[in-house]
């Protein structure tokens, strides 16, 4: 039987049991794939990250409970989170190689941690029916990003009460659906929506601000952003646009550590 030391923690919170849940595996190589989704859809969070060392970088995979995507926030800042917090890394700064993103980084100052991201590449596309029938509340632009759709609504109150139809949403040829209007205490909010790999709400999503980021910089003709991701367990970030890179910043907080026999 096989053991793995597995940690959880919550992303862009201060506290336990808000932000993001994610698990983290930091492995001595890499486990075979249909393992690595078995464990996440054992977990049954919205992402489990798999670290595996190389040289002075960290490599990085991330599982939903049913697919690997291609990159995520918050698991990322929950690994380096762990990787300080365990003494695994007593530097300032660590850097992360994926596959399918490239090179990402994590660096720490006192109790914030930031992610250096690449912003997506986001175009405005036709409001369809499929796009906007899901919702409760007709959204006012749409544009498209390398995995997502970002729907732009009216105010903020129409994004916090959003109730989709989520058998239409995972009916969309897309990772997931990022809801977003201007905050009216913070710069923008938003909620994301991906039940077609597996999670029908995201808590806090940090891979979808690469794509609000460039949104929001051209609208409000800001480089530093306060957001909010309004989701019931809701998390806090703080966002430079940074032209081709966005930095994107909160806290994480270590809620279990534990092992799984296989």
């Amino acid at each position: 039987m096989n053991k793995l030391t597995i940690y959880q923690v919550d992303a862009f919170t201060n506290h336990v049991f808000g932000g993001n849940p994610a698990a983290v595996c930091i492995l001595n190589y890499w486990l075979a794939s249909d393992l690595m989704q078995k464990i996440a859809s054992e977990n049954n969070l919205s992402e489990t990250a798999f670290l595996v060392k190389e040289k002075d970088q960290y490599h990085i995979r991330w599982f939903t409970p049913t697919i690997e995507v291609d990159l995520c926030g918050h698991a990322t800042l929950s690994s380096a989170h762990i990787l300080f917090e365990f003494g695994f890394e007593s530097s300032k700064q660590i850097n992360f190689f994926s596959q399918k993103s490239g090179v990402l980084s994590v660096s720490r100052n006192e109790h914030l941690l930031t992610l250096d991201f690449p912003i997506d590449n986001i175009c405005e596309v036709e409001l369809t029916e499929e796009l906007s029938t899901p919702f409760d509340f007709a959204p006012i632009a749409a544009f498209k990003g390398k995995t997502d759709y970002l729907l732009v609504f009216e105010k903020e109150a129409e994004v916090k009460l959003l109730e989709p139809d989520f058998v239409k949403l995972a009916k969309i040829n897309c990772r997931g659906i990022i809801a977003t209007a201007k905050g009216e205490k913070v710069d923008f909010v938003s909620r994301f929506f991906g039940p077609k790999t597996g999670v029908n709400e995201d808590p806090v999503t940090g891979s979808a601000h690469t794509t609000l980021a460039p949104y929001w910089y051209k609208k409000l003709d800001k480089t530093k952003m306060i957001a909010k991701q309004i989701s019931e367990r809701g998390g806090d970030l703080e966002i430079e646009f940074a032209g081709d890179r966005v930095k994107i910043s909160g806290r994480a907080i270590t809620y279990m550590k534990g092992e799984i026999y296989f």
